[in-house]
């Protein structure tokens, strides 16, 4: 009885910790977009359409607007602080938090594979006026472009994947990912040490996303990374990492049909997304496919070779309008 009463104390505690720190997080880092409401869910999103200052010469009409969308385990403001400034310069620039991470909602029903989180996009996107759209996918969102242009493919002048997942992989994900999926104790988890322990080895998850390149300076707080703590987040996020592969051999089956054109961006020493199993597969599948890769890169190459990243993304964008 003494031990089971500790426990429970000890689990109080915790939780109790982690709703404070999860309220002050959220004071810290608060939404910086608009929100809109897709199939019964919020969504967070930020377009440079109206945003201060606007750019010093008007975009084109005929200029197919860029949607900016996150990877696992972050939110929009990963590109707020690389490619959304800078290419806003040319283009109208949609940055959004994914289903269940930043501040847009979960989906109510079961896990939203890429291929529902599509349609969220393309409901999303109609709303917005922001079609036919160059989609841009860092890590998991490679995935989901993906499948957006497997579904709707006169919606997407072309796409672009940075270190973009693509097909399924052997071995596992990380143990706390397992854990989240399993019934009850999962949400006990996410309700008790992400936001307490959790935070104490971040540095060390930001470290192994960079390799072998140094993390920037005040990477953590512009990014608001430590978002991904919160409860909600975090059961989304192992969602879609524990998930993804087994929907990937199937989705991966369908690439040949991809005939869009698709910028593929990668560094030369990605350990997270490597090249051989994910870029170099999708180059052989589809056939308007063209390789970037970025010598001495890890895998945050947005962050590290961002002027170059922008450039390529202006050039290949150039090329789909008159």
């Amino acid at each position: 009885m003494y031990w089971l009463i500790s426990t429970l104390l000890l689990l109080g505690g915790l939780y109790a910790v982690s709703d404070f720190s999860e309220r002050r997080l959220e004071a810290r880092f608060p939404a910086i977009g608009q929100f809109s409401w897709i199939a019964g869910s919020r969504m967070h999103y930020t377009d440079s359409t109206g945003a201060d200052p606007m750019p010093a010469d008007p975009i084109p009409a005929n200029v197919p607007p860029l949607i900016l969308i996150h990877g696992a385990s972050t939110n929009l403001r990963d590109f707020h602080a690389s490619l959304a400034e800078p290419l806003a310069v040319k283009h109208r620039v949609i940055a959004l938090d994914r289903p269940g991470h930043g501040y847009s909602e979960p989906d109510k029903g079961s896990w939203p594979d890429p291929a529902v989180q599509a349609d969220i996009l393309h409901e999303l996107l109609d709303k917005l006026g922001a079609k036919p759209a160059i989609l841009v996918g860092h890590s998991w969102a490679g995935s989901l472009v993906l499948a957006y242009m497997l579904a709707y493919p006169d919606a997407v002048s072309g796409a672009v994947l940075l270190a973009g997942v693509s097909h399924p992989w052997t071995g596992g994900v990380a143990w706390y990912n397992d854990l989240a999926g399993i019934p009850l104790l999962g949400r006990l988890f996410a309700h008790t040490l992400p936001l307490t322990a959790g935070r104490l080895s971040m540095n060390s998850g930001i470290a192994s996303a960079f390799m072998p390149n140094p993390v920037p300076s005040g990477y953590r707080e512009r990014t608001a990374v430590e978002l991904t703590l919160r409860p909600s987040n975090f059961l989304a996020n192992a969602d879609d990492v524990r998930l993804l592969s087994p929907f990937l051999q199937r989705q991966s089956k369908r690439y040949h049909r991809l005939h869009q054109p698709l910028l593929l961006i990668t560094g030369d020493s990605d350990p997270i997304v490597p090249a051989w199993n994910h870029t170099e597969r999708l180059m052989q599948q589809a056939p308007n496919a063209q390789l970037v890769v970025l010598e001495d890169t890890g895998h945050n190459l947005h962050h590290v070779r961002t002027e170059q990243v922008v450039s390529f993304i202006d050039k290949f964008a150039s090329e789909l309008y008159p």
